[in-house]
Formats: C-alpha cells, sequence, structure tokens
C-alpha cells in the first residue's frame, strides 16, 4: 500500500522546467531513496511534499488524502540546509518547535529529554545552540525533525557533519523509526548509505524520473550476468573465458569474473571444481552507485 502517491506531477519557474509529469509510489513503512544529480528536481518535488510551492499539474495523495494543509503537522522534514536559532538554548529550542507541532509543553519537554539522552545530550540542554559542535547541532536538528512523532519523515541529507559513529547512529534511528511505522524519504548523494538502508529507490534525471523499485529489484534489473569467483589453483584448460583475474593476497586466493548466460552457471561450476578448489563462487549485482551513474550518463548522451 503507498503511504504517498504522487501523480503526473508538473512544476516550472520562469520557462524551466523543474520536474515534469512525475509519477512515484511511496510504500507505507518503508525507506525510500530519492535520488537524482543537482539540478534534478528532487528539492521541487520535496517542496511540494511539503507545500512550500505547489504543483502546476498532478496530483499528490497522501495516506489516501488529497495533499492539504492539515497533513502539515503529520511530516518531519529535515532540510539539507539547516535552519537553528542559534542563541537559543538547546531545550528551549527543541521545545519551541515542539509547540509549533501542537504538542503541550510538558510533552515537548519529555519528550526532548528523552531524545536529548538518547543523543548523549543531556548535558548541553541548557548551552545555546551556536556553543555545540557540528555534529552536535545535526543531533539537534535531527530530534526537531521527529519529536512529534511524524508519519511521513523527509531527510534531505541526513548524515551532513557527521562522523563515521555518529552517522551509524543516525542509521540505526532512521531504521527504528521505520520498524515503528514511519515512511521515509531519504535523499542523499551517498549511495552506499542507499544500499544499507533503503527498501526502495526512485531516481529524477533532467526533470524525469528514470527508474523507480525495490533495491534488490533495480539491481537485479541492470545485472550484466557477471560471476565472481574466489579459488585456490590453476584455470589454464578451462573452456569458459575469464573477463578478469587478480590476486587476493590478503586471503591468499586468486579472483575471477566470468560473463556467461546464467543458465550455463552450473556448467561453470562443474568444469571449476574438477580443476581448481572454490572458495566462493556468486553472481556479480551492479551497486546503486554504478546504476546512478550509468542512468545520469546516458541522460547527459541522450
Amino acid at each position: 500500500m503507498a503511504f504517498l502517491e504522487v501523480s503526473n506531477v508538473t512544476k516550472g519557474y520562469e520557462g524551466h522546467l523543474a520536474i515534469k509529469d512525475l509519477n512515484f509510489s511511496i510504500p507505507k513503512g518503508s525507506i525510500y531513496g530519492l535520488l537524482g544529480p543537482n539540478g534534478a528536481g528532487k528539492t521541487t518535488l520535496i517542496r511540494i511534499i511539503n507545500q512550500i510551492t505547489a504543483a502546476d499539474t498532478g496530483e499528490v495523495m497522501f495516506d489516501g488524502e488529497k495533499l492539504n494543509p492539515s497533513h502539515i503537522a503529520r511530516i518531519g522534514y529535515l532540510p539539507e540546509e539547516r535552519g537553528l536559532y542559534k542563541k537559543m538554548k538547546v531545550l528551549e529550542q527543541i521545545v519551541y518547535f515542539g509547540r509549533l507541532k501542537n504538542l503541550s509543553k510538558k510533552e515537548a519537554q519529555k519528550r526532548a529529554l528523552h531524545w536529548l539522552e538518547k543523543f548523549d545530550l543531556l548535558d548541553w540542554k541548557y548551552k545555546k545552540i551556536e556553543e555545540l559542535s557540528k555534529g552536535m547541532a545535526q543531533k539537534v536538528q535531527f530530534i526537531l525533525t521527529v519529536l512529534h512523532e511524524p508519519e511521513l519523515i523527509i531527510l534531505d541529507e541526513p548524515f551532513s557533519g557527521f562522523d563515521p559513529v555518529n552517522t551509524e547512529l543516525i542509521k540505526d534511528e532512521i531504521q527504528h523509526l521505520r520498524d515503528n511505522g514511519a515512511t521515509i524519504i531519504f535523499s542523499t548523494h551517498r549511495m552506499e548509505s542507499v544500499e544499507e538502508i533503503c527498501d526502495y529507490v526512485g531516481m529524477i534525471n533532467l526533470s524525469q524520473k528514470v527508474l523507480e523499485g525495490s533495491i534488490s529489484d533495480v539491481r537485479n534489473s541492470f545485472k550484466e550476468n557477471e560471476y565472481e569467483v574466489f579459488y585456490r589453483g590453476d584455470l589454464n584448460g578451462l573452456s569458459f573465458e575469464a573477463k578478469e583475474i587478480a590476486r587476493e593476497e590478503r586471503l591468499e586466493l586468486n579472483r575471477a569474473v566470468f560473463v556467461i548466460d546464467p543458465e550455463r552457471a552450473k556448467s561453470l561450476i562443474k568444469e571449476l571444481n574438477d580443476k581448481v578448489d572454490i572458495a566462493s563462487f556468486s553472481e556479480q549485482l551492479p551497486s546503486i552507485k554504478d546504476i546512478f551513474i550509468k542512468k545520469v550518463e546516458e541522460g547527459n548522451n541522450g
């Protein structure tokens, strides 16, 4: 079931078409990676969902209803350009934003303290934002986004400013929010993060959608029938041609890649077994990064 349905949405600015006839279906309770190069139209789509701007044509359905102002309270938005009041104290700021999202002062403070403890920021609750490190400030921004327990969370480059430890912390929280029922739109240029945490992916290039689907389906649709084998021994006399042969010194293994029809995979394994000691044999699927680059290049050359 789709929680957010984007149908035939188009938006232009002074002769420039930012997005054209976009159709996206974002399943309820999923993490959906929204990808695209700079200027592709991602930010315009996010602004339409947040009702910062309106589409020229098309429709957005939010949990079965046509998108309307009442849905704003059910959305949490972490923009790429962060915006905190630097002179305000941490706890004061979180409570203030919670009140803007219709939480009582008591409830906002209770939730704020819970998140500050979770992010190891309790000792900083009476400090001004300008006294925090960049990473600490980013944590506060994340708390503001999720404090009111939104059903739809839009995260634009959520790992910006975080070191590896805190990146993992935020990843865990994003997945936890998904597991608790939130639907999450995850916009980023960090392709490795998309593969790690996203359930689905959609990509915009040159204002139009160029792909959409589950991570596994998208990767499978771009596979090139490559099979990788790590082995000990000598491949001389093998009837199958190896595309690439290299040495994995750390594992003291040889590596070869074969490009063959999947129906011939069993024959390859049988012949390899007769000649070498196989440590592993696996089909190679392209990464989301590889697919992203391929689709952008296709668009630029088309």
